[in-house]
Parts: structure tokens; C-alpha cells; sequence
């Protein structure tokens, strides 16, 4: 049954002419990165670390900015390598028909990949930089993380002493207006959209799906658990693929030549 449904989507590949793709949680994992909501996930296993991506809670509890500190100086990111299902979105845009590659990730392992930054539009912001909450100014990551592990548990901007944030958006927090104004254009403009690895329970990220259908696009869903778009990608003449990532992606990309 999936073999057959991964025939069927590899015929489609080959016929795209215009292909965007939306990832999740889920393409990372085979680098190590656990998800948020899958039975092994960091928000199932720790309820309470849905805090750390509060902006209300951030702003407001040290605690909660100390804990955040330690976590982004823990990440499994920082040791993670690009799998093979990174590595065949690369082949893809190589090939000619990705228009775009939108993730949900924050993790980085689309460009260190290979993909070309200006075709990855990162609707939830980067782990691997720093803003600051009241000046704005951004700086990197690693830089922040070496003063944490010198002593300071909750650093400053050493410009205007405002509060530190990594600059991924947390709920509560506002999407970049122009990077989803991106995404949506990408989302109406493909003949085939395929979504990797998310639940598609977060908007307005998921509501692409549904942007990519109703402008006549295929929609493919390649996740593990079924997701509130699986019915929808079967309405629109597309396909639900519960297969693992790493094979399907290469098996997918391949029939693109």
C-alpha cells in the first residue's frame, strides 16, 4: 500500500514543474533532533517546556530565561548532522523544480545541507542567532552561548542592556510578515506541494496546505501520524504517505532526475 502510494507520488515529482515543500519536526529526527509532539517528543516528555517557548513567560520569569539559556547551550542541534532527507531537498532544488522550501524547523539543517538560504524561508525564526528584544540588533548564537557558559546565566545586549531572545518566533510572538507573505506566493504558485514531517497543527504554517489546494496544487502529506490535513490532501487529488522520511524523500527525488 505505501510502496504503491510512493509510485503513484514519484510519477507526480517527475511531472511537477513547480514543487513546494513545507517541513517539520519530523525530517530532523533521524539527525537526532526529537520532535515536540510525537510519542518520544520534548513537549510529551516535559509538558512544562512548552514554557521556554512562551514570549509572555520568557519576558517575564528569570527562571524561565535561565532555563531557556541552558537549553539552547544543550541543544542536540548543535552536534546534528543533515540526514538524508535534507540531503534529497538539495537534489531536488538541484533538479530545477523546488520553488520554494518552507520549515517549521529552527534547527539550520536545510542550508548546512546544501540549500540555497534564499530558497529556505524559516517561518519560525533560527535558533543559530540572537536578538535583541528591545533594540533589535542580532548576533550569533554561539557568541551568546560562550558568555553563558562564562558565567552570565541570562545575558544582556551588550549594546542597550535589553533582553536576550534566540530569534525564533515563540507563541504569542508575530511570524515576519514579508517571510510568510513569501511563503504564501510559494504556496499558490506550485503545481504539487508536499508537506514532510509536521503535524500541521500549527497556523498559520499549516494553512499553506490549504493555500496550495484551493490554487489547484496537489497536496502530498509524508508524515507518521495522521494529521487534519490528510483528508484534504486526498480531496485534492493528492496522497497521505505514512512512510519513513529518509527512504521516501529519495525515492521521491529521484524520479525528478
Amino acid at each position: 500500500m505505501v510502496d504503491a502510494a510512493v509510485g503513484t507520488v514519484a510519477e507526480w515529482v517527475r511531472a511537477a514543474s513547480a514543487i513546494t515543500v513545507l517541513t517539520g519536526a519530523g525530517i530532523s529526527t533521524d539527525s537526532g533532533i526529537p520532535d515536540f509532539r510525537g510519542p518520544g517528543g520534548v513537549w510529551t516528555r516535559d509538558p512544562g517546556a512548552a514554557r521556554l517557548a512562551t514570549i509572555s513567560a520568557y519576558v517575564a520569569d528569570p527562571d524561565v530565561r535561565r532555563r531557556a539559556w541552558r537549553q539552547r547551550r544543550d541543544h542536540p542541534a548543535w552536534g546534528a548532522h543533515p540526514n538524508l532527507g535534507h540531503r534529497a531537498l538539495v537534489d531536488l532544488e538541484r533538479a530545477g523544480v523546488l520553488r520554494a522550501l518552507l520549515t517549521q524547523n529552527i534547527d539550520g539543517l536545510h542550508q548546512a545541507a546544501g540549500s540555497d538560504p534564499a530558497v529556505v524561508l524559516e517561518l519560525h525564526g533560527t535558533m543559530r542567532q540572537v536578538v535583541c528584544l528591545a533594540c533589535g540588533r542580532r548576533t550569533e548564537m554561539l557568541d551568546e552561548l560562550a558568555r553563558v557558559d562564562a558565567g552570565e546565566a541570562d545575558p544582556a545586549c551588550r549594546v542597550c542592556g535589553g533582553m536576550l531572545k534566540s530569534a525564533t518566533i515563540s507563541f504569542g510572538q508575530a511570524l515576519d510578515r514579508d517571510v510568510v507573505a513569501r511563503a504564501v506566493d510559494a504556496a499558490g504558485e506550485c503545481d504539487l506541494f508536499l508537506a514532510v514531517g509536521t503535524s500541521l497543527t500549527v497556523q498559520p504554517a499549516a494553512g499553506l496546505c490549504g493555500v496550495a489546494v484551493r490554487a489547484g496544487a496537489r497536496l502530498v502529506v509524508v508524515n507518521a501520524a495522521p494529521t487534519p490535513y490528510d483528508d484534504v490532501a486526498r480531496g485534492s487529488g493528492g496522497a497521505v504517505v505514512a512512510a519513513p522520511i529518509g527512504v521516501v524523500l529519495p525515492t521521491l527525488v529521484a524520479a525528478a532526475g
